[in-house]
């Protein structure tokens, strides 16, 4: 492969038609690039599909069988294997069934697709019921426990339970964090990074847990379905509004199911046999 090449394809992208010769010259460095660059190249398939609809993208994305576009949402979700992992700040083993997580958080943009299609009220910050266009692809909020349920059952989907939430972030092994026991406070959107608001959900492509799932630390609390009392439910991964000290996905909040916040958001999961796309 030639300087020139590179050059052409680093300045042109996307608009360039790609010749078979060239094509196969790509397909073959991706083959046998490192894993780190092509966890890489899947994180970057993986945000174009859900943030923009890439048929293109998503079409690639089908290749891997541990992702899937939900055929009510169109959300992008992984596959968390059944098996044990180690919970808790203890790591204690604990055995959970196989399901499938929403790759990103429910963002502005997703939400505002349930809200047309049941009616449902949006969010207190939405001007006229709309979100605004700036806040597309971050994650919505100002949602309470009913509000993230409804969507949920809208979409044929579930909040996770917080083991479920936790076993995607920390992966078999128990990590610390998303991204391995480094406490490093660069790889999420909390109060140390002094941004001070959501951020887009794809931010963070070095914070990614070990099954792909974006911003399982900071960015926004996400409701779970697990009940910590009558009337009240966990809550996991902290926010932008938190310390990176409660990031770490072991730890546990948990609210009234009525509270409503500017840090508070959620996704959802789906047992392996609701229909894929």
């Amino acid at each position: 492969m030639s300087h020139r090449q590179l050059v052409t394809w680093e300045g042109r992208g996307e608009t360039i038609e790609m010749q078979p010769g060239n094509q196969e010259a790509l397909d073959t460095l991706l083959a046998r690039a490192g894993t780190q660059a092509q966890q890489r190249f899947a994180a970057l398939l993986t945000e174009r599909a859900a943030v923009e609809h890439d048929e293109r993208a998503e079409e690639l994305l089908r290749i891997d069988p541990r992702s899937a576009k939900h055929p009510v949402d169109g959300k992008i979700m992984v596959l968390v294997e059944e098996g044990i992992y180690l919970s808790g700040v203890e790591k204690t083993p604990i055995w959970v069934d196989a399901f499938r997580i929403d790759v990103y958080p429910t963002t502005n943009a997703d939400y505002e697709r349930f809200v047309r299609a049941t009616g449902h009220r949006p969010p207190k910050h939405w001007p006229g019921g709309r979100y605004p266009e700036d806040l597309f692809d971050h994650p919505v909020v100002w949602v309470t426990w009913d509000d993230a349920s409804a969507y949920a059952a809208w979409a044929g989907k579930a909040l996770p339970t917080s083991q479920q939430w936790e076993k995607a972030a920390r992966g078999p092994k128990g990590r610390r964090y998303p991204w391995g026991d480094d406490p490093t406070a660069a790889k999420c959107n909390v109060l140390e990074s002094e941004i001070g608001r959501t951020t887009p959900v794809s931010r963070y492509q070095s914070g990614v847990s070990p099954y792909g799932a974006f911003d399982m630390c900071g960015n926004t609390w996400e409701w779970c379905s697990t009940m910590t009392e009558p009337g009240r439910y966990e809550l996991k991964g902290s926010a932008f509004t938190s310390p990176f000290a409660r990031s770490a996905p072991s730890l546990s909040n948990d609210a009234n199911a009525t509270m409503s916040d500017n840090d508070t958001g959620f996704r959802c999961i789906s047992s392996l046999s609701e229909p894929r796309s």
